[in-house]
């Protein structure tokens, strides 16, 4: 079987495909990236939605990574990999995020409104 047909059985990747599952926003906030077993090493985070994020990552992470992320004043969020692609880490976060905390991140470091799909 095709990777392609395998992944079109898989609903997250449906459901990327047509919607994203929350609403992202671009911001720019200085973070810490670590994954599982590995060192932390310094990210920009892109954009940000109650259900994940896009940051910088030099390194390849292999989708399916669980990883962890440090936002500034906050503890570690735990998320997955789901892509990386050309410096760029697509990850989705274990739990949602609380849309108390989600806003209040946004407040501080928000950079342009609400968009979809620029990761």
């Amino acid at each position: 079987m095709s990777n392609y047909l395998v992944a079109t059985k898989d609903p997250y990747f449906s459901a990327a495909q047509e919607d994203r599952s929350a609403p992202r926003t671009r911001v720019s906030i200085p973070a810490t990236l670590r994954v599982s077993g590995g060192r932390g090493f310094q990210t920009v985070i892109h954009d940000l939605s109650l259900s994940g994020f896009c940051g910088a990552a030099i390194n390849r992470l292999q989708p399916g990574a669980i990883c962890w992320l440090t936002l500034p004043g906050m503890e570690a969020l735990q998320s997955e990999v789901i892509w990386w692609d050309n410096s760029l880490v697509g990850c989705a976060f274990d739990k949602l995020l609380s849309p108390i905390v989600h806003d209040n991140v946004l407040a501080r470091y928000q950079t342009s409104p609400s968009f979809r799909n620029i990761c």
